[in-house]
């Protein structure tokens, strides 16, 4: 069969046939009519969170949404999450917690394994879901309204309770990229159950990320600068093109020698915290240099202003 043919076919579901080598600007916006925000991984206690909204200030860079408890927050205590929570709302900042356990703490080692880390992050078994479920409920009790998620099971899971009303509304669920995808077909298939926001996978061209724009509405969470672990790659300029083709977007900053995995992983939760506060000031330097060069090279953009319009802020 012809290609051209299967393009025909996939476009009658609305996925787009052939990736948008003509890079189309986007019409889409966040709420606030922003085009882009800045998104900081690691921010994984309140010391750190302090931090960041410190060299916040005084760089003048807003820094929208921090990936926070990495480790999982099974390993902060209740007063933590207050704290936590407490800190994050006179920022006005967004928080997505990441709840605990998860798969990698499972007896399972397939997910680390050469070719097992291919299947993806996926939880085991029921008690499992109902732990990472608990512990989101833990911290809902704490004021956080952002949780991030692994496994699109478990991501349908969550949506159909906050249809039934066990969720509250307010609640919103960012896709990790461990979860994979790549494509536009399980961007609108994570759109369609339920997801808030989403991260591709960080190697996607520019091409390839428009084309995922052109099929969801949801904010995409776009790796500008990413763990060695992964690739180790710098997209800042990039961001331009990358803002004109998939606004409504959050570049993500991530970088560092590993994530969770391998030596050096710093969402370990015995990870000094001196040294996580530390490299969080130096992300936020990095946010200032994307913003920079965003605006010379696509004025056009605007990033938008602390504690905008939809952002999943905690109300302890």
């Amino acid at each position: 069969m012809k290609m051209n043919d299967i393009a025909k076919m996939v476009e009658k579901v609305g996925i787009p046939g052939s990736d948008r080598f003509d890079l189309p600007t986007s019409k889409k916006r966040f709420p606030d009519g922003a085009w882009y925000r800045m998104e900081i991984s690691g921010i994984e206690r309140p010391n750190v969170l302090e931090a960041l909204i410190d060299e916040m200030d005084k760089r003048k860079t807003p820094i929208h949404r921090a990936i926070s408890m990495v480790m999982g927050a099974t390993y902060l205590d209740k007063k933590e999450l207050k704290d936590f929570a407490t800190i994050a709302k006179e920022a006005q900042l967004e928080v997505i917690v990441t709840p605990g356990p998860r798969a990698a703490w499972d007896i399972g080692r397939q997910p680390v394994t050469p070719e097992g880390a291919f299947s993806g992050a996926r939880f085991r078994g029921a008690e499992q879901v109902k732990a990472y479920i608990a512990d989101m409920f833990r911290c809902i009790d704490a004021g956080f309204k952002g949780f991030l998620v692994t496994d699109e099971g478990l991501m349908w899971l969550l949506n159909e309770m906050k249809i039934k009303g066990d969720v509250p509304k307010d609640i919103t669920f960012k896709v990790s990229v461990y979860a994979g995808h790549g494509n536009p077909a399980g961007a609108k298939l994570l759109e369609s159950i339920g997801a808030g926001t989403f991260n591709p996978v960080g190697d996607l061209t520019v091409p390839q990320l428009a084309t995922i724009r052109q099929t969801v509405d949801i904010p995409m969470d776009l790796h500008i600068l990413l763990a060695e672990s992964f690739g180790g790659f710098t997209r800042f300029y990039d961001a331009p093109e990358m803002v004109r083709t998939c606004a409504p977007c959050y570049f993500k900053i991530e970088p560092g020698p590993a994530c969770l995995v391998g030596p050096g992983a710093m969402y370990k939760p015995w990870t000094d915290a001196g040294m996580l506060a530390n490299f969080a000031r130096e992300k936020v330097k990095y946010a200032q240099t994307i913003n920079e060069i965003i605006q010379e090279n696509f004025p056009e953009a605007t990033m938008s202003k602390k504690g905008a319009k939809g952002l999943a802020i905690p109300t302890p």
